[in-house]
């Protein structure tokens, strides 16, 4: 059972004057020093970059789609696939880049997928057609991949317990201001230019993100405790984990519900600014105002409920009121209230993404408390199992052309009441009375 609730932070990783080399001071029961808490603060900041960097790669880019289909004469379907392959793409590079942190190290692999993501995206600046777009793309999420895996990997060689449940909801808080302020800055960059303008921003965010990683995020795992083996070992080590029922219920709630929020990801371009006629900047502030919701949530649940409620009851009420938003959304875009405009369209999925902040860190929290063995394959599961599901869902919402919302309701609805059920199922959390 995992030390609930112990932070080995104060214990480990604190970098020194090298970058990239980590000291370790040993012993004492204290409360952390100055300069602990300053490089906890610090590696937070770091963590917190490298979760961010996945949502600034999306939602920056959100109010160029229908752009982007004028400027490369592609239809919106084709468009939503560059969405598509950077979710898979990262799906993908997570299979591969956990597990080499478990047997490399933590730094290296992050370091090389760091400078393949700045390539890439600054060939996406130059890309002459959706075809090219959709396949630097696909570059891209692979190589952003290996800071998704890793940053879950660092937090579960740092952290067990309720103090790993709480770190993910800091997390949250900052990584969220990404989906917060992406979309108004893509807007904004509208302004000034195309669609590329907004690839050329996320290229030197990138480049100052790998300066920061190289200058101050140290080693978290040391040589003693990674795994040796090969490719076959790496499989044997998922097929374990995947063989863990509650693992895996915890891994299959979370990317569901992840799904149900990249559906509204992908579809709410075209929704709110299609459908309902908002402006790119009107888009870029509801989107904002979301985000903000799902901090809060998260903010809530990390400094209020955990330790006070078990996170099994969080998660809960989590995925109810996802399902319930989901229902709400089918029944206002199918017309069965009538014409409800766009403010009942757009409180419906606050709520939606403000759940989230309950279902996305407690998911991975108690998925990860059960694999402390082997935090990078089992970080590389759960962010595959995320974005390729994510991944599947992103077509489908257009599936019935760009006149309807319906069936962005409707993959959210499925997706939510699977992960609901899934959890219930899987995971049994009435039969595990004793978990945090």
């Amino acid at each position: 059972m995992p030390e609930s609730g112990v932070s080995r932070a104060q214990h480990i990783h604190t970098p020194d004057t090298t970058p990239g080399t980590t000291t370790a001071p040993r012993g004492g029961t204290g409360l952390p020093t100055p300069a602990a808490r300053r490089t906890g603060l610090l590696v937070t900041l770091v963590l917190g970059g490298l979760t961010a960097l996945p949502p600034l790669s999306m939602d920056m880019y959100l109010p160029a789609l229908p752009a982007v289909t004028d400027s490369l004469h592609a239809p919106a379907a084709t468009v939503q696939l560059t969405l598509t392959a950077c979710l898979t793409g990262m799906a993908l590079g997570q299979v591969v880049v956990g597990p080499m942190s478990d047997r490399w190290g933590r730094r290296r692999p992050l370091m090389f997928g760091m400078a393949v993501y700045v390539l890439a995206t600054a060939l996406c600046i130059f890309a002459p057609s959706a075809g090219l777009l959709i396949a630097f793309r696909l570059v891209q999420g692979l190589a952003g991949a290996a800071g998704i895996v890793i940053a879950r990997a660092v937090v579960r060689d740092m952290y067990d317990g309720v103090a790993m449940a709480r770190f993910f909801s800091t997390l949250m808080l900052i990584s969220g201001v990404a989906p917060v302020i992406a979309p108004v800055i893509g807007g904004q960059v509208l302004r000034l230019t195309d669609w590329r303008g907004i690839f050329a921003v996320l290229t030197v965010v990138g480049l100052l993100l790998t300066f920061v990683v190289w200058k101050w995020l140290g080693e978290t795992l040391p040589p003693a405790e990674r795994h040796t083996g090969g490719i076959g070992d790496a499989l044997r080590t998922m097929r374990g984990l995947l063989a863990d029922r509650v693992f895996t219920g915890y891994m299959i709630a979370g990317s569901l519900a992840f799904a149900a929020l990249f559906a509204y990801v992908s579809a709410s371009p075209f929704v709110i600014q299609e459908i309902y006629g908002a402006s790119p900047q009107t888009f870029s502030l509801l989107f904002g105002i979301n985000s903000i919701g799902l901090i809060a949530v998260g903010q809530i649940n990390g400094k209020l409920l955990v330790g006070r409620v078990s996170l099994d009851k969080a998660l809960t009420c989590g995925l109810v009121v996802i399902v319930a938003a989901a229902v709400s959304l089918l029944l206002m875009t199918s017309g069965v209230f009538g014409d409800v405009g766009l403010v009942p369209v757009a409180a419906g999925l606050f709520v939606l993404m403000s759940a989230m902040g309950l279902a996305m860190p407690n998911t991975n929290a108690q998925a990860l408390m059960r694999t402390k063995h082997a935090a990078g394959s089992a970080s590389a599961l759960l962010g595959t199992s995320q974005f390729l599901i994510g991944a599947i869902a992103s077509p489908l919402v257009g599936i019935a052309g760009e006149e309807t919302a319906v069936p962005m309701a409707v993959v959210q609805l499925v997706c939510a009441a699977g992960a609901l059920a899934c959890f219930l199922c899987l995971c049994r959390p009435w039969q595990r009375p004793s978990a945090i």
